[in-house]
């Protein structure tokens, strides 16, 4: 009953195979780099092998004897991936998909669009399916640690948008408890963090945990935009200040789905800026 978990080498999903193992459960980490998978010092027994989501090939060796998948949400061969699935014998997914494909514009972001293609997919495959529809990755903030190492200061097109930061751990139990808990899959789960909080509010919260002042400056959309230019594309770039726009001082709703699914409420902010506080400390 081998579990394949895509995405190995990201903070949720080197977070499901530890909890994985530790239940006892046979787990195969997959990564498009799996040589660099050792820097995450995997548990004894845990095997790696290539998994690239945009590379068919690497299908039919990643899937042998695999009987349940942890997967991230790539579009690109998404009907080979379903196929080789099921020729495996796979029989259960979990999908890490986003909020964002709640949205009523969903099929007009394409960064909604490539997670709603995917569950899409997913929806008409006959391996039976749960997904996973997290908000604003707590992680998301680690964006900032870089702004400050570059330019010394943070830039924001809107302060005052709203998020619901949720710490990847509990998406990791979240994911755990689909993978063992047998009544709760087949179902989609929409998941936040305990509070909607604004960009100056999260600053403001890694402020006091790394004890001193973070800076930020607010910045018009094309500036910001143009920013980014050489690190995203404009489309998805677009997709981001249009979800900014919609939020800018409208409060995130939040849910109870991390508490009825892992038994414990969800992490706080706070508790993942204590926890990355020396990284933003380094960045001065």
């Amino acid at each position: 009953m081998t579990t394949l978990v895509t995405g190995a080498r990201g903070k949720v999903g080197s977070a499901l195979i530890a909890f994985l193992h530790q239940a006892g459960a046979p787990v195969r980490a997959a990564s498009a780099a799996p040589e660099k998978l050792d820097e995450l010092d995997l548990p004894a027994g845990v095997g790696a092998v290539r998994c690239a989501l945009n590379d068919p090939a690497t299908f039919p060796a990643a899937l042998s004897a695999v009987t349940s998948v942890f997967l991230y949400a790539e579009p690109s061969h998404i009907d080979a991936f379903l196929d080789e699935a099921a020729a495996a014998g796979v029989q259960h997914i979990v999908l890490l998909s986003s909020s964002s494909v709640r949205d009523r514009d969903a099929a007009d972001n394409p960064i909604a669009a490539s997670h709603l293609a995917v569950e899409q997919a997913l929806a008409a495959s006959p391996v039976e399916t749960s997904v996973l529809q997290p908000g604003a990755f707590a992680s998301n903030a680690l964006q900032w640690r870089w702004a400050l190492e570059s330019a010394g200061v943070i830039d924001l097109p809107y302060p005052g948008s709203y998020s619901d930061p949720i710490h990847e751990r509990d998406i990791a139990e979240a994911a755990f408890a689909l993978f063992t808990q047998e009544r709760l899959r087949g179902a989609t789960y929409h998941l936040t963090g305990p509070e909607s909080l604004t960009f100056t509010e999260q600053i403001a919260v890694l402020e006091r945990a790394v004890g001193r002042t973070v800076p930020f400056n607010a910045v018009t959309r094309e500036a910001w935009k143009e920013s980014m230019a050489g690190y995203m594309p404009a489309a998805f770039a677009d997709g981001l200040l249009n979800y900014w726009a919609s939020t800018d001082g409208s409060p995130t709703p939040l849910t109870r789905t991390v508490e009825e699914l892992t038994g414990h409420p969800a992490r706080t902010f706070a508790e993942w800026a204590a926890e990355n506080a020396d990284a933003f400390r380094a960045a001065r």
